[in-house]
């Protein structure tokens, strides 16, 4: 059954490095999670090298998870590139600008990414056929705005990854999946979605 509750982030990440936030070479931290119900504490137990240790943390009302009902569907345009070239691009950018403008088109350009700043506007066009995109499929030519305020949390998850898919469907919405490795070689995915500015929707209409 599916479960829902809301714990301290701080006191989470605290709990999963109670042996050291560095990892020895051939020593790993295995973890096990352990919830009753509702009410109930999350009880955490770790395990290295034989040494035991178990947290218990407080379980609090879960807020309501905004759903944006983004459905592969609905996708309309996608650009799997590698992510050194995207954090290349977003360094360039004008990052004074409210804004960060895509287009995704079958067409030249593309896929384009603008920034318009105090220095004006800059461009960063990537060819279909460019050595850093691995897969592109776009259907038609869309253009959305979406503010950087809002984008510039996914940043951090683009620093650890290797490769990003990003995906806009029929409303504009963006989802941006982050293909993360970790220490181990272990894959893991870290999915960030956005509305289109709305702003910018009631000045067009």
């Amino acid at each position: 059954e599916q479960i829902t509750f809301k714990i301290n982030l701080t006191v989470f990440l605290e709990c999963l490095t109670i042996f050291g936030s560095t990892s020895m070479p051939g020593i790993s931290t295995s973890l096990k999670m352990c919830y009753a119900g509702y009410g109930c504490p999350l009880v955490l137990v770790l395990e290295e090298e034989g040494v035991l240790t178990d947290c218990t943390i407080k379980t609090l009302e879960p807020d309501e998870v905004l759903d944006f009902n983004f459905c592969s569907s609905n996708v309309i345009n996608k650009v799997i590139m590698k992510s050194e070239c995207l954090k290349e691009a977003f360094s360039e950018l004008d990052m004074t600008s409210d804004v960060l403008q895509i287009l995704m088109s079958p067409d030249p350009p593309y896929f384009r990414l603008s920034t318009f700043g105090n220095a004006g506007s800059t461009h960063s066009d990537f060819p279909k056929d460019s050595d850093m995109i691995e897969s592109f499929t776009c259907t038609q030519t869309k253009t959305n705005r979406y503010k950087i305020s809002l984008l510039k949390p996914s940043v951090k998850a683009l620093g650890l990854s290797t490769r990003v898919s990003i995906r806009t469907d029929n409303r504009g919405f963006l989802s941006l999946q982050y293909m993360i490795k970790n220490e181990d070689g272990q894959v893991c995915f870290v999915e960030y979605y956005c509305a289109p500015d709305e702003d910018e929707d009631d000045e067009e209409s």
